[in-house]
């Protein structure tokens, strides 16, 4: 237990550093985040995320300390992981075990990534709608994150309790994820709206707390005559922390469907949820040229769904976690090049 709180906490420790720096360097100034910066950060956060990948192929089986063949066979059965150990050969078992989880880890956080580009289509309307000015896109969700990692972190921790007390309730996230799937292709051509005065969050904060269109040179809060008022960019922060919270329902059953130990989970999907931010700004004027990603994500999903559903066939089979990942990329590869082989109409007149 002493190595995965040790794991752990050094985990938690980089990622408020990160943080620390990223809300220090970038959110003194109020000015919008060039295209520039948001490239360099995206590749800060995959490096470091694969560096990470890097740490587990060799170091792994330090997590839950796994030093004999024993302790090896426990972990294996705890978290379901599909493999066996090679007898009288504990070296190799242990880099066998370790491989896994970097595969596993891995997988996770490519769907992840890929979900999480739904949920910029989300934030450009949700900014969009409140009227936030673009230079304030930062700070926003700077904080938006840290909030999504306090409730994806009891998120995962809750479900891989339930997955453990309750192996039936994979067959639940599975079918969940298919008709989540199967929604998302119905609708995909479906325009999204949003009414910031008739949204719930915005209705709750309205009635319980006293509300100011003002912006107030972007800040959450604004004074006035010894009251307190919440400023536009304060809503939109809890609009967008309830729709992380909304995604989160699809995303964390859907890498648990790639792996059940629940720190690979909460690894991927937060170096994800972090690499978010700067996508979002390399993205958020170019994205609605990728029209055929939500196509991409249904099926993304659909497929996760149903290996939720057979994964005991399929294991009979052989199907291994890197089948998926191959299946998982190869489905993200051909809805981008899609998207810029056969452009929307509209797209042909600029």
């Amino acid at each position: 237990m002493s190595h995965e709180l040790l794991f752990f906490g050094g985990f938690i420790i980089f990622i408020i550093l990160m943080l620390a720096i990223d809300l220090g360097l970038f959110s003194k100034n109020d000015k919008p985040i060039t295209l520039k910066s948001a490239a360099i950060m995206s590749a800060i956060w995959v490096l470091f995320a694969l560096a990470f990948g890097l740490v587990l192929y060799f170091w792994g089986n330090e997590l839950h300390d796994v030093h004999d063949f024993e302790t090896l066979q426990t972990i294996i059965a705890k978290h379901y992981h599909n493999i066996r150990p090679i007898s009288n050969d504990l070296a190799a078992s242990i880099q066998l075990y370790n491989k896994t989880l970097t595969i596993e880890y891995l997988t996770g956080y490519v769907v992840e990534y890929a979900l999480s580009v739904d949920n910029i289509f989300v934030m450009v309307l949700l900014f969009s709608s409140f009227g936030i000015p673009e230079k304030y896109y930062h700070k926003v969700l700077v904080w938006g994150i840290i909030g999504a990692i306090l409730l994806r972190c009891i998120f995962i921790f809750v479900g891989a309790a339930l997955i453990a007390k309750f192996g039936w309730i994979l067959y639940l996230f599975g079918a969940f994820l298919v008709y989540t799937g199967i929604s998302m292709y119905i609708n995909r051509n479906k325009e999204e709206e949003v009414d910031p005065q008739n949204h719930p969050v915005v209705k709750f904060a309205s009635k319980y707390f006293k509300v100011t269109p003002r912006l107030d040179d972007g800040k959450f809060f604004h004074v006035e005559n010894g009251v307190r008022y919440m400023t536009p960019l304060f809503l939109v922060l809890l609009v967008i922390e309830f729709t992380d919270l909304i995604f989160a329902v699809d995303s964390i059953p859907a890498i648990f469907s790639v792996t059940k130990d629940p720190y690979i989970v909460f690894f991927s999907n937060i170096f994800a949820v972090l690499g978010l931010r700067s996508m979002f700004f390399l993205l958020v004027n170019i994205i609605h040229k990728f029209h055929y990603l939500k196509v991409g994500l249904a099926f993304l999903l659909i497929f996760i769904g149903a290996k939720m559903l057979l994964h005991h066939w399929l294991e009979e089979f052989g199907f291994e976690t890197i089948h998926s990942l191959i299946i998982i990329i190869a489905i993200l590869v051909i809805s981008v090049v899609a998207s810029l082989i056969f452009p929307k109409k509209e797209d042909l007149s600029h």
